[in-house]
């Protein structure tokens, strides 16, 4: 998990998102706890906790006093959309400036797409990211 060029708290964050949006962590479940977590990846409880409460400004967990943290409903659709516009701010923006720069109109780029995802074998489930929305 250690990525130096990430602060470890930021690591804990994304780690209970990765969580969420796949689903081993749903809605309304327990979250692990500050303690928890610093145990088991060996840090500092302050750590943990600065990890966690950055998921609570976000809305993602909310502590239930006595009780522990837990995974708020709604949680998973506010980090795929989050999640949503960080892919298009980091990948689609700059592949649609360097295709302007190239001279490629939309179908060109949706063919290229297409051809590289069924170079690579994901086409499939593609065309089913496609098909929901």
């Amino acid at each position: 998990m250690i990525d130096e060029a990430k602060p470890l708290f930021a690591q804990i964050a994304e780690q209970v998102e990765d969580s969420i949006i796949n689903g081993t962590l749903p809605e309304l479940s327990r979250a692990p706890s500050t303690n928890e977590l610093s145990s088991f990846y060996s840090i500092n409880p302050a750590t943990a906790a600065k990890g966690v409460n950055q998921l609570v400004a976000k809305g993602v967990l909310e502590k239930r006093r006595g009780i522990g943290m837990f995974v708020k409903e709604g949680a998973r659709t506010i980090l795929i959309n989050e999640y949503r516009t960080t892919f298009s701010d980091n990948f689609i923006a700059p592949l649609l400036s360097e295709a302007s720069r190239l001279g490629l109109n939309r179908d060109e780029i949706i063919a290229l797409i297409a051809e590289r995802s069924q170079e690579s074998g994901t086409s499939h489930s593609l065309d089913q990211t496609t098909a929901k929305g």
